[in-house]
């Protein structure tokens, strides 16, 4: 069997829409229908509003920790960076882990997406 889709709750729709439009337009996603991304390999990522007066995310607690994508090379990387910055989003340094290099985006909520380059 193979992942199909994924669900993330967020805070707002509103606040999140923008970036998460960002970042999948840039790793290879394309909408293809309000709120849900899918990528050539048949993986959806749908974003769905949270209920009121639910936690926000928590690193260590329960649910979704992150979300991985591989990028086939450091320049793939550094033009989802580029892009996110140019969107006006918030992106943090480059993580040099061994022999992999990755970024932590992280959403209007706090949830991580990960960008990693494997060598």
């Amino acid at each position: 069997m193979k992942l199909d889709h994924m669900v993330v709750m967020v805070r707002s729709l509103e606040a999140s829409l923008p970036w998460y439009e960002t970042l999948l337009s840039l790793i290879g996603f394309t909408r293809s229908r309000a709120h849900v991304w899918g990528n050539a390999d048949g993986i959806y990522l749908d974003l769905k509003q949270a209920e009121p007066d639910t936690r926000d995310y928590e690193r260590r607690g329960p649910g979704l920790n992150h979300l991985g994508f591989t990028a086939l090379t450091e320049g793939d990387l550094d033009r989802v960076r580029a892009g996110m910055t140019s969107a006006g989003f918030e992106v943090p340094e480059k993580q040099y882990i061994g022999s992999e290099i990755a970024t932590f985006f992280r959403d209007p909520d706090g949830m991580r997406i990960e960008v990693t380059v494997y060598s």
